[in-house]
């Protein structure tokens, strides 16, 4: 009789459910009052985040962020593409000394080449952005993660703006700008290939604010029931929808209707302040705008176009970064201050993290938070209930857990919930197999915590 591993009979029991993805959230560091690295890391354990993106390869977010649960994506600043795309070998070196160190520890899933570098203006002739240097950086950067097989695990793409379309309403008639068609093309072809996905910052801000007269602003903040037609019968109940199919549009234009490409958006906020001309930009817009684009995230909905594909959504921005260049608003997309205090209430909690804590710098949380080599695991409180169903019957069940505590009149029967159930679970398996990180994985719905999720009488073990 063939023998299996506790972990390979797991996969092949929950391969085939789906599972539920969180909300991502960018992490800039334009700042010269923004907490530690390993501070962010901790606290965002306690929240819905699954998942950051940053804008470099800062060495140490990437270490602070190892075995946390938490996916990153990391950036290839725009001025080094040109010479990234050179050569394999710079883009190896590049790879070796910037990434490869910190994974698999850090969960590095996406490799972002630039940042709206197309429609980036660059004023020094010395550094005149390339767009053929674009496609090259990246299909280098892939080579690189291909030689090592770590192709499926971390995907390249690149983060464009809404300026590559030539326009965005209505949806079903977008096209890329006619000066980016061939780049674009180019662009679209490596990522259907890679099976990456297609990255937009997409702010529906900047449209209200640049036309105010003719945008209704309930449409721009994601809440306008009434609808906005296009002429091929699509219904939009809220402008980010309308500019992720536009989007759809430009690149079903350029011949790709046919292939499966998923979109994301890698940028998506409002700021709480701005110049006086800028009056949408308030602290009541920011957080009713970010309390429905996290809601939207979550859903699980595609959009009028596509309304089986979910869409990815991360927030712009985690902080008010004080050294940003620009008009005022540029310098207050984030949810927080530079001193942790929240800019505005917006709920990142999450019910088993932490003690239940709501998501904050302040000492209530960080009271809460357990440094040293303690260490538990929990379920992602977004993840799947069927997913999760059957990681707890693999743990109590295969994964040789015991259960008791966690059965009708157990310490941690209540509250009879099954993400609570799992987490106990999930937590006894962990610890008994040595607190390795994949033994936290459970196809994704485990998360590693430095908080201890112990409440009343109920305790989770540790080593």
């Amino acid at each position: 009789m063939a023998h299996f591993s506790p972990l390979f009979l797991l996969a092949i029991f929950i391969s085939t459910l789906c599972y539920v993805s969180g909300i991502g959230i960018n992490y800039g560091t334009l700042g010269n009052n923004l907490p530690s690295p390993k501070r962010v890391a901790q606290l965002l354990q306690s929240t819905l985040i699954d998942k950051v993106k940053i804008y470099d390869t800062n060495s140490q977010i990437l270490e602070a962020f190892s075995n946390t649960g938490i996916d990153l994506i990391v950036a290839v600043e725009n001025n080094l593409i040109k010479n990234i795309s050179s050569d394999i070998s710079v883009a190896d070196e590049w790879f070796s000394s910037r990434v490869m160190p910190f994974i698999p520890a850090t969960s590095v899933t996406a490799i972002a080449v630039g940042n709206e570098y197309l429609s980036t203006a660059d004023n020094d002739d010395d550094n005149e952005l390339d767009p053929k240097a674009l496609i090259q950086a990246m299909q280098n950067i892939h080579a690189v993660l291909l030689a090592r097989g770590l192709d499926r695990k971390i995907k390249v793409t690149t983060p464009h703006s809404m300026a590559t379309l030539a326009s965005s309403f209505p949806p079903s008639s977008s096209t890329f700008a006619t000066t980016l068609m061939p780049i674009m093309t180019s662009v679209v072809a490596f990522l259907a290939d890679t099976g990456a996905p297609f990255m937009i910052n997409a702010y529906p801000y900047f449209a209200y604010r640049d036309n105010p007269n003719t945008v209704n602003l309930e449409y721009a903040l994601l809440g306008n029931a009434t609808g906005v037609h296009d002429p091929r019968g699509y219904i939009y109940t809220n402008m980010l929808d309308a500019q992720i199919d536009a989007v759809h549009s430009a690149i079903n234009a350029l011949g790709f209707s046919n292939r499966s490409i998923d979109i994301i958006v890698s940028e998506s906020g409002w700021p709480s302040k701005g110049e006086p001309s800028e009056t949408a930009a308030t602290p009541e817009n920011a957080r009713t705008y970010n309390t429905r684009l996290i809601e939207r995230g979550q859903s699980n909905k595609g959009t009028p176009m596509r309304p089986k594909n979910n869409v990815q959504i991360f927030v712009f921005s985690l902080f008010n970064e004080n050294k940003k260049t620009g008009v005022a608003s540029e310098r207050n997309f984030g949810i927080f201050n530079g001193d942790g205090s929240k800019v505005y209430d917006v709920d990142l909690s999450c019910e088993f993290c932490s003690n239940g804590d709501k998501f904050g710098f302040g000492e209530k949380v960080l009271s809460g938070v357990v440094r040293g080599p303690s260490v538990w695991c929990v379920a992602k409180p977004h993840a799947d209930e069927k997913v999760i169903q059957n990681v707890l019957d693999f743990c109590c069940g295969p994964g040789g857990v015991d259960c008791r505590e966690i059965y009708e009149n157990g310490r941690c029967f209540e509250p009879n919930k099954i993400h609570a159930h799992a987490s106990h679970a999930m937590n006894s398996y962990y610890q008994m197999h040595g607190r390795n990180y994949w033994n936290c994985d459970f196809k994704g719905t485990g998360l590693v915590t430095f908080s201890d999720p112990s409440y009343g009488t109920c305790r989770y073990s540790q080593q």
